[in-house]
């Protein structure tokens, strides 16, 4: 498995514009309509639906480690309570109810966190599967996630 590239773009990811630069605060409305063509005709065209999607393939492996990784703590949560109940109904030992309110929680906990790290820790290029834990390409994957939630705030203010 070779490292992958930190810049590399994926297939489904947008590309990124350059920054625009400042705009006079007053301008007539004419020149403002002739330089809004022009920039509209310098475009290229608009990003269609099927080429934003998710891979079939990188959404299968997704949802794969989405379901281990939040499956077998929610599973343990569950079995939380059974296994509490068969405890204390034969009377092995008391347990106090806040320590099953607060295992269960964990692992309902552990659950939700589970998600996430599911869909980040998925290889989110189509040929390179993946390591079985994933935590390179979580790395990798929270870095992009941060990087475009930069840009989007940068473009915003």
């Amino acid at each position: 498995m070779a490292p992958e590239p930190k810049n590399k773009r994926l297939p489904f990811e947008p590309s990124k514009k350059n920054q625009k630069t400042a705009k006079a605060k007053k301008q007539a409305p004419v020149v403002k309509k002739i330089q809004e063509v022009a920039t509209k005709s310098d475009q290229s065209p608009p990003v269609t639906r099927a080429q934003m999607a998710v891979p079939k393939v990188v959404s299968d492996r997704m949802a794969r480690r989405m379901a281990a990784f939040c499956g077998i703590p929610t599973a343990l949560g569950m079995s939380t309570f059974i296994v509490s109940y068969l405890i204390v109904s034969h009377g092995w030992f008391k347990l106090p109810n806040v320590a099953v309110l607060l295992v269960s929680m964990g692992f309902f906990g552990l659950g939700v966190l589970g998600l996430s790290y599911g869909v980040l820790s998925a290889s989110w290029d189509e040929e390179i599967v993946g390591s079985m834990l994933g935590w390179q390409e979580f790395t990798s994957n929270w870095g992009r996630m941060l990087s475009a939630w930069r840009s989007r705030r940068q473009k915003n203010v």
